[in-house]
């Protein structure tokens, strides 16, 4: 033990250590909530099977605010918004869509109850690159859009309002969520299941066409891969609810992008537009986020070598 400790204070190990420190904290991504909604949202967290949760799993944004969660290397999960949502001073409560079912604020390893607008993420995937998407086989709550800080990597989501062109079939809590066909039918041809569970067999119907020409870039069905999945080559991401609203009572703005009235041109023109104008938010929060991980795990270090009683520190 004494041997392990003497090896532990010499300088090669306390420069490993710093730097093993530093490199694990670049390795991973910061995620970015952000909430242009009218109303508040709670954001949803799930970590996929094998991966550690993130600091959060559910918490409120009210409207105009942001928040950063670090996610590790090789992370996978997905995120959603809960809406109309009522929770008492101890956090205990429900939502009227994207619920989770665990009473809480907190979702605690529990999914989105449909319909619920989701994304998905694997970091870290084939070839070392992280592969994204927006989906709506689940359904759809609420607009949203994710943004890579490469400026190569291609946005995705879905910035139309489903609920307002939402089939009378599909209409769940009120208008506020649309279901997807299967939730509402149940059939296996809407599914993709039993006979119709691969994609030689299972192709897109009416409905999930109709959210395919609203949300061009969403998964719309169980095998619409190949126009749905995006890539990036490891980049932090940010994640906006209700994207086309300003959060502040529909008050105009003379600094607010103009969006074109041309429902074709509007996404990639005016996504264009927001993404230059949020560029400085994405790049500054991650980094303030990374430098105050890194000062942490420094001082964790000191202290780890402090309880060692280094040399070293009896010239302090």
């Amino acid at each position: 033990m004494a041997s392990q400790l003497r090896l532990l204070g010499t300088p090669t190990s306390i420069a490993f250590l710093i730097l093993s420190f530093f490199q694990g904290s670049v390795c991973g991504i910061t995620f970015t909530f952000t909430n242009r909604c009218g109303d508040t949202v709670w954001p949803g967290l799930l970590s996929g099977s094998g991966t550690p949760p993130l600091e959060s799993t559910g918490f409120a944004l009210s409207p105009g605010q942001s928040r950063s969660l670090y996610a590790p290397q090789g992370w996978s999960g997905r995120f959603w918004g809960r809406s109309g949502c009522d929770f008492d001073s101890s956090g205990k409560g429900s939502c009227s869509t994207g619920d989770c079912g665990s009473g809480e604020v907190e979702c605690r390893g529990a999914g989105a109850s449909p319909p619920a607008t989701l994304a998905e993420f694997t970091l870290d995937g084939a070839g070392g690159k992280d592969f994204y998407d927006v989906s709506l086989v689940d359904g759809y709550n609420l607009p949203m859009l994710v943004q890579a800080a490469a400026p190569d990597c291609p946005d995705t989501g879905c910035l139309n309002d489903l609920n307002e062109r939402c089939p009378d079939e599909l209409r769940a809590d009120d208008g506020r969520a649309c279901r997807s066909a299967c939730e509402a039918f149940g059939s296996p041809e809407y599914c993709c299941n039993g006979a119709y569970g691969n994609p030689d067999t299972c192709h897109p119907s009416q409905y999930s066409q109709l959210f395919k020409s609203a949300c061009p870039k969403s998964y719309s069905y169980a095998y619409d891969d190949a126009t749905s999945t995006f890539t990036c080559n490891h980049t932090d991401y940010t994640i906006t609810f209700c994207p086309k609203s300003t959060p502040f009572s529909g008050k105009s703005n003379k600094n607010s992008s103009r969006r074109p009235s041309h429902e074709q041109l509007e996404d990639e023109v005016w996504l264009a537009s927001l993404k230059a104008s949020d560029a400085g938010a994405m790049k500054a929060t991650p980094w303030l986020a990374s430098v105050a991980l890194q000062f942490a795990l420094t001082v964790a270090v000191v202290v780890m070598l402090v309880g060692v009683d280094h040399p070293l520190f009896s010239l302090l």
